[in-house]
């Protein structure tokens, strides 16, 4: 490396602890800087994708959160009424040695955050960042709410997600909208009778859509949890708790009786949080002296699975376009490059496949539940759902030089020097 630049990482979520993680290890001077007093995780259980995968194998984590998580072999789904089968996709045809992992949001993020502390990684916390302005010699100063600043910075990572308020510096801001459906979620024992390898979703139409993803343990604990989901407009929320749990309840057995055990453990509505989703992809995700990471550069609906994966995908691409040019502008040119196709790609799916599976559309959802069975019966189809699924369309790691998606050879166990 010819030179060590001093980088700020605002936010403490899968991709601000990855890049910080990865700067470090390249020798340069890392500062996280995250708005709560103790760094935390947000958000449901989700699936590790190869890609996703692929970097924390490159950090040497991959073992760690491996033991903590599901391996999942099939996204399965039917229609709650017919019984038909909407969704059908079995990593094995990638492979044998392919899947993904079901983890819990807090054993990924104590994952890497006990390896940014054995690492010795600084963390300013209690800042919430409200701006970043570039200065002088190209550096940045990071405004903190109530005036205080941090810095100046080499370079400025946003990984504050699809709200942080640093996306006007990008070098051209999209523009955000908001998703007609999101979802209420609760992390639950798994029950007998639910495959510990399978997210399973039952659909009326696209308006209903309730789901189950094994997602391992959490820390401290030893029970197998699941992330148990049901979609929700966000303007339906309030309406929604009026109605009380036991209504609910009752509408979600109708469509899933196997649910029962897996309900049981709610007795209070808050036990089930709100996520709501918004759709936008920055055209170049960086600005003068700042990149963008994660949600803040592609936010999109969770249809595909994507969201934790992509946005780890980022942060190496922008640490091996730093490693790799011979200043901060150039770095930056390099990073966008190197994620353009890929995210656009999956941005583009995203957009097309979610209003077949959340929407009030009574037409989109006929289709779907008419093309997909015999679809899924042609021969390659099977390979080409589990490559859009596995986040592998676009080669995303070849292209970013990480490897085969499915190692045969054990993952290391700490993080590289």
């Amino acid at each position: 490396m010819s030179r060590r630049y001093d980088i700020a990482v605002a936010g403490c979520g899968p991709a601000g602890l990855a890049a910080a993680l990865l700067f470090e290890r390249a020798g340069h001077r890392v500062t996280l800087v995250e708005r709560f007093a103790a760094p935390q995780p947000l958000g449901s259980g989700l699936i590790l994708q190869p890609t996703g995968l692929a970097v924390l194998r490159e950090l040497g984590l991959a073992a760690t959160i491996s033991a903590r998580g599901s391996r999942i072999e099939r996204l399965y789904g039917l229609g709650a009424a017919s019984g038909s089968v909407v969704l059908d996709v079995r990593y094995a045809a990638l492979g044998p040695a392919a899947s993904g992992l079901g983890v819990h949001r807090g054993s990924l993020f104590e994952t890497l955050f006990d390896a940014v502390t054995a690492r010795g990684i600084a963390i300013e916390t209690g800042c919430e960042v409200v701006d970043a302005e570039p200065g002088s010699g190209g550096q940045t100063l990071l405004h903190l709410q109530g005036g205080r600043r941090l810095g100046p910075f080499d370079l400025v990572v946003d990984a504050l997600g699809a709200r942080s308020p640093l996306l006007g510096r990008a070098l051209r801001p999209a523009r955000q909208r908001s998703l007609g459906y999101g979802a209420i979620w609760a992390n639950v024992p798994l029950a007998e009778g639910f495959d510990p390898h399978a997210l399973e979703q039952r659909y009326r139409r696209a308006s209903v859509m309730v789901g189950v993803l094994p997602i391992g343990r959490a820390p401290g604990a030893d029970a197998t949890l699941a992330s148990f989901f049901w979609s929700l407009k966000p303007d339906s929320h309030a309406g929604w708790k009026a109605r009380g749990l036991a209504a609910w309840k009752d509408e979600v057995l109708g469509h899933w009786p196997q649910t029962a055990p897996l309900l049981a453990h709610l007795d209070d509505a808050d036990q089930l949080l709100l996520a709501t989703y918004r759709h936008h992809t920055l055209p170049v995700p960086a600005g003068r002296g700042i990149a963008f990471v994660g949600d803040c550069a592609h936010s999109t609906s969770p249809q595909l699975g994507q969201g934790a994966n992509m946005a780890l995908l980022d942060a190496f691409a922008l640490a091996s376009a730093v490693a790799e040019e011979r200043d901060i502008a150039a770095a930056l040119q390099r990073y966008a490059r190197l994620r353009r196709g890929h995210v656009r790609l999956y941005q583009a799916a995203s957009r097309l496949f979610t209003p077949f599976y959340q929407s009030d559309s009574r037409l989109l959802p006929l289709i779907r539940d008419r093309l997909v069975p015999p679809l899924a019966r042609v021969p390659g189809v099977d390979r080409q759902l589990a490559l859009l699924v596995a986040g592998l369309y676009g080669d995303p790691l070849r292209t970013l030089k990480l490897g085969p998606a499915f190692p045969m050879e054990p993952a290391r166990a700490s993080v590289q020097a």
